[in-house]
């Protein structure tokens, strides 16, 4: 079980499932939201996450897919929790909320056609110019 939660303690949550994929994400959506050059995300089943606490949503629409992207996060202090992939059954959860995130380093590097010049992806990370296909 993982768990984890916002910067003032009234959201938390639980993930039963360890996850699909770590990734770090560069499209300009998850910089914006995290606030830095680029979002981690493990990507777990929606149905494997329970949370507690009221959760805000943004409903972003602005995406290549043109499926929106459910962008939740905690009302009271705006620390992004996870993102709904509504045009799949997986849900994005930020990394940085988990109570211990040490172990999650990202497997894979999305949206590398618009990364950040100065950003330097890992070595042995797979890079994708968008989302893989």
């Amino acid at each position: 079980m993982l768990e984890g939660g916002c910067n003032c303690g009234q959201v938390r949550y639980a993930i039963d499932a360890q996850p699909v994929a770590v990734a770090q994400c560069h499209c300009s959506n998850c910089r914006r939201q995290s606030g830095s050059a680029f979002s981690v995300n493990l990507v777990v089943p929606k149905d494997a996450v329970t949370t507690s606490g009221d959760l805000a949503c943004y409903v972003d629409g602005d995406t290549q897919s043109g499926n929106p992207v459910n962008r939740l996060f905690c009302p009271k202090c705006g620390s992004p929790i996870l993102s709904e992939l509504t045009a799949n059954p997986m849900v994005a959860v930020k990394a940085g909320t988990l109570d211990d995130p040490a172990p999650f380093a990202p497997g894979i590097s999305l949206w590398n056609s618009t990364r950040l010049p100065w950003v330097e992806v890992a070595e042995g990370i797979a890079c994708f110019e968008r989302n893989p296909g």
